[in-house]
This record gives structure tokens, C-alpha cells and sequence, in this order.
């Protein structure tokens, strides 16, 4: 179980850097609080920020109870999908939004496998 709390917390680790980048560039791109617009590269980092803790939510509970119902082992992998995802996704978005594509199909199709992975593990249980 510590490879996947240690998935989760470079994860978590992930997302505070963006959350360090849209606090921190709000006044190199005078987005002053409360503002959330103003200037189209601070907004891309605004909304990776935001899209990255939406992926969050599905992401670390789906990690765990695959973790414990499938395979730890088997979970290692999505995980460090999940996290090449969202440094892919960060990139890309910063650059060009519409080129975001691959990171955010790792990203999501990541937890996307997991859940799937872990409802069809605790059916097989509960009818076996």
C-alpha cells in the first residue's frame, strides 16, 4: 500500500505546484483576487488548476479501492498514468488548449479504468 500512498501524495504534490503557479503568476499577469479572468495564459493556468482537482476527486478514491479490491500491484500503473497525464495536460494546455488531448485521456481514462476495474471486482464479490 505504500507505492499507492506515495502515487497519491505526488499527486497531491502535483497539484499544489499548480495551485503555487495560478497564486504566484496572478501579479506577473495582473489577475488580481478575486478575479478568475483578465489574462488568457493566467486563465490556462487557472483551469488546470481547477480540471486537475475535478480529476483529483475521482482519481483517489478510484486508486484505493482498486488498490484494495483488484490488484496494488496492477494499480501502480494508471497511477503513474494519472500523474504523466496531468504534467502532460499542464504543458500542453499552457501552450495551446487545443492540444491538451493526450493529457486528459490519461488522466481520465486512468481513474476511468480503475472504476470500472473496482465495480466489476466488488460485483464479482457480492454475487460470488
Amino acid at each position: 500500500m505504500e507505492y499507492i500512498i506515495l502515487i497519491i501524495l505526488v499527486a497531491l504534490l502535483q497539484y499544489s505546484f499548480f495551485v503555487f503557479k495560478v497564486g504566484f503568476s496572478r501579479g506577473k499577469y495582473e489577475v488580481h483576487a478575486p478575479k478568475t479572468v483578465g489574462n488568457e495564459t493566467w486563465e490556462r493556468y487557472f483551469r488546470v488548476q481547477q480540471n486537475t482537482m475535478e480529476q483529483l476527486i475521482i482519481f483517489i478514491p478510484s486508486i484505493l479501492v482498486f488498490s484494495m479490491h483488484v490488484s496494488e500491484k496492477w494499480a501502480l500503473l494508471p497511477g503513474v498514468l494519472f500523474i504523466v497525464g496531468r504534467q502532460s495536460y499542464y504543458f500542453l494546455y499552457v501552450k495551446n488548449p487545443d492540444s491538451r488531448g493526450i493529457g486528459m485521456i490519461l488522466s481520465f481514462f486512468s481513474s476511468l479504468a480503475m472504476v470500472i476495474g473496482s465495480i466489476i471486482a466488488l460485483s464479482l464479490h457480492l454475487i460470488g
